[in-house]
């Protein structure tokens, strides 16, 4: 296997890419998200024009300092009827995100680039649709009393993988779109770059 980097320090997307058996190193992108994001809607990009974005700046930044590896950036944005919802900053802002995702439907968009010698080779850009259930306001005090903080490191206030999941009543789109990783198409492009046994 040749030598692969992650741009990013998310745990969810180191797991994805170890179980299935990827060999890598993670190198946290150092960006300005919250500028580059509201640079993007002032000028009325989509959701998709901003993850691939955000994703890019990733895996470009640390490209340009390892220029003779494949480096692999991802970014997600959570798409409320077209209003671009970001991470919370507080147990009280989660609680009102969860209100309003209470009962309908919204959208993660999840993105992910390949780049190698300062230059992106690849992208990819996942669509999936999430229904949250009509949950009481008592599961929802139970359900931040037993995440915590930890909720706040994920977009929607939910990780599906663990009790997050109890919020929900249907979900459409891909399992490891939705943790944070488009895994399927990047393992293609992987195997076509030489990165892992075709």
């Amino acid at each position: 296997m040749k030598s692969l980097v992650l741009a990013s320090a998310s745990a969810a997307r180191a797991k994805i890419l170890r179980d299935a058996g990827v060999c890598f190193e993670s190198l946290p992108a150092a960006i300005d998200e919250g500028a580059i994001k509201s640079a993007c809607i002032e000028k009325g990009h989509t959701a998709s024009e901003i993850a691939i974005r955000l994703a890019a700046e990733k895996a470009l930044q640390i490209s340009s300092k390892q220029p003779d590896r494949h480096v692999v950036g991802a970014d997600q944005i959570l798409d409320l009827d077209g209003e671009i919802v970001s991470k919370c900053g507080t147990i009280a802002e989660a609680r009102s995100l969860l209100g309003r995702l209470r009962g309908r439907e919204h959208e993660l968009v999840t993105a992910a680039v390949l780049a190698f010698g300062g230059e992106q080779l690849w992208h990819c850009v996942t669509r999936c649709r999430l229904v949250m259930r009509e949950f009481t306001d008592t599961f929802v005090a139970d359900y931040l009393r037993r995440t915590g903080s930890q909720t706040l490191q994920s977009l929607g206030c939910y990780q599906m993988e663990g009790l997050g999941v109890q919020l929900f009543e249907r979900i459409d789109g891909d399992h490891f779109s939705i943790l944070g990783l488009p895994l399927i198409p990047l393992l293609a492009t992987m195997r076509a770059h030489g990165l892992i046994q075709t």
